[in-house]
């Protein structure tokens, strides 16, 4: 009933209020006070608001108000990204309460603690031609862990067109000025041609750096007349001029969740093959989409490649070999295995840094460490024979028999 009786009288009063504002009258606003008994104060509020309360807001305390300096802090360095600092609170101090990304990102936002820093050097977007240009990097240091505890370290090799955004991911256990010439080449095998340019960071494999001094090696310079193509290099400390293929890096983070799952090595390039083709075939956020469908156009733009003799010449230990029916391929007087699917088939092998890479065309089919045993088995390639040789599809019984037969195998080869 009282709650009634108020706003009667409020309502009362804005209507005083509204008339005088009407008739262009500044109100007398202790005399207004007096009539409805109201204090002056508010009823200017009312009078300054058009007749609407303006209701302050209520400031609710939040969780983040403790770690306010620190995130503050943190948000002025211009290179630390919203998902990083996350990241960095939830392992830091999430034992002490539960971070979300959105919490977080909302809190930063409404207390404005973004980096304002007025100086940053605007990237507008740009586009190249079909078959100007090819972006080039790798995705380093990543590790894998296989379902048998074996950690795995490796490289991917990645490599985008601009136009298309067409990728390729080539696995590489180094990452050397051999590997770089020899993915290099690979890519381009794949691709069927090649652009006008290669862009690239100033890495290590093919550039020396001495201060603010750049110089290619001089094989990479060599490879860059035989082929016709330029290697550009991008600004130092400027990776977004091959944002394409820095964007395309983020795919191999698909692999992950494949940890403790993969077999071995060669499994894993399997899936790096696996997610090369479902990248390609996602529709692309730019060009709306997928590249597989821009590269049909592309590579109609692409130059001619060299000879294979001039191309090869740049890979190390390059050997050709026909895969018999026990699956081994001969290298260096040693046997290693490949997929049986290729029984009959010629294969390309190359190797570097220690490691036997296996071709079949353009497709990096098998990988084995250098070694001076007589035969080198895979255990899945073994596996799926023996599975097709006894047409049993028991693998838990095939993969144990594998091993035992492996193990004895091992024992009367030996090594050289």
């Amino acid at each position: 009933m009282q709650e009634q009786k108020i706003a009667k009288i409020i309502k009362g009063m804005v209507g005083d209020l509204l008339l005088m504002a009407n008739a262009d009258i500044k109100p007398n606003f202790s005399a207004v006070a007096r009539k409805y008994g109201i204090d002056r104060a508010t009823v200017k509020k009312y009078y300054e608001a058009g007749g609407i309360t303006i209701k302050e807001p209520i400031k609710k305390e939040s969780k983040y108000d403790k770690y306010k300096d620190l995130i503050e802090e943190k948000m002025a360095d211009p290179l630390v990204k919203i998902s990083a600092l996350y990241q960095y609170m939830c392992n830091k101090y999430g034992d002490e309460i539960n971070f979300t990304y959105s919490g977080l990102k909302a809190y930063v936002e409404r207390n404005d603690l973004r980096n304002k820093t007025s100086n940053i050097t605007p990237h507008v977007l740009y586009e190249t031609a079909p078959g100007e240009q090819l972006q080039v990097d790798w995705k380093e240091s990543l590790r894998i862990e296989t379902v048998n505890g074996e950690i795995i370290e490796f490289n991917i090799f990645s490599a985008t067109l601009g136009y298309s955004r067409f990728h390729q991911f080539i696995f590489s256990f180094g990452k050397g000025e051999d590997d770089f010439l020899r993915c290099l080449i690979e890519v381009l095998r794949r691709l069927g041609g090649k652009p006008k340019k290669i862009k690239t960071d100033n890495m290590t494999a093919i550039v020396s750096i001495t201060g603010s001094n750049r110089k290619k090696h001089p094989r990479i310079l060599q490879f860059e007349k035989d082929l016709g193509t330029s290697i550009n290099l991008c600004d130092v400390r400027s990776p977004e001029t091959k944002g394409k293929c820095e964007v395309s890096n983020k795919f191999m983070d698909w692999l992950f969740p494949y940890n403790k799952e993969i077999k071995d090595v060669n499994h894993l390039i399997e899936m790096i093959d696996v997610i090369n083709k479902q990248c390609n075939n996602q529709i692309n956020d730019r060009t709306h989409l997928p590249p597989i469908t821009l590269f049909k156009e592309e590579k109609e733009y692409l130059d001619p490649l060299p000879s294979s003799i001039l191309l090869n010449s740049y890979i190390s230990n390059i050997e050709k070999c026909e895969v018999k029916d026990t699956l081994l391929v001969s290298y260096n007087g040693n046997k290693y295995s490949v997929p049986s699917k290729y029984i009959g088939k010629k294969v390309t092998l190359t190797s570097s840094a220690n490691k036997l890479y296996i071709y079949f065309n353009t497709e990096l089919i098998a990988c084995h460490e250098i070694t001076n045993n007589d035969i080198n088995y895979d255990l899945n390639h073994y596996s799926e024979g023996l599975c097709k040789r006894l047409k049993t599809n028991n693998n838990d019984d095939i993969i144990e028999m594998a091993k035992n037969n492996l193990n004895r195998l091992s024992k009367l080869g030996g090594k050289k």
